[in-house]
């Protein structure tokens, strides 16, 4: 005879990932916010910039943009590659200079 499944107890499993998962969601947007540099921006602007590239219906500049993010990516996995931290938190301009000052 079969055991019978306890769905209480794999929806609450089901509940938990998601949670989870919406966390990392979360954390990775900020993290993508970051990177970019878009948290020089205040909050309104970087939130108006955002809402006009969602309702933007232009399909020449969602291309644009579609490989602006693409090409940043790129570099960022090309630094990755070569050893250097993608995202140091510092500031990434004088880093690997090697010009003197």
């Amino acid at each position: 005879m079969r055991k019978p499944r306890d769905f209480d107890s794999e929806l609450q499993a089901l509940t938990e990932k998601a949670k989870q998962l919406k966390g990392r969601k979360v954390l990775q947007l900020g993290e993508l916010v970051i990177a970019t540099g878009a948290d020089a921006l205040d909050p309104e602007t970087l939130t108006g910039a955002m809402l006009d590239v969602v309702k933007s219906k232009d399909a020449k500049a969602r291309e644009a943009w579609r490989a602006n993010g693409a090409a940043f990516f790129q570099r960022q996995s090309r630094k990755a590659d070569r050893g250097t931290p993608a995202n140091t938190g510092g500031n990434q301009a004088s880093q690997g200079d090697d010009e003197p000052r």
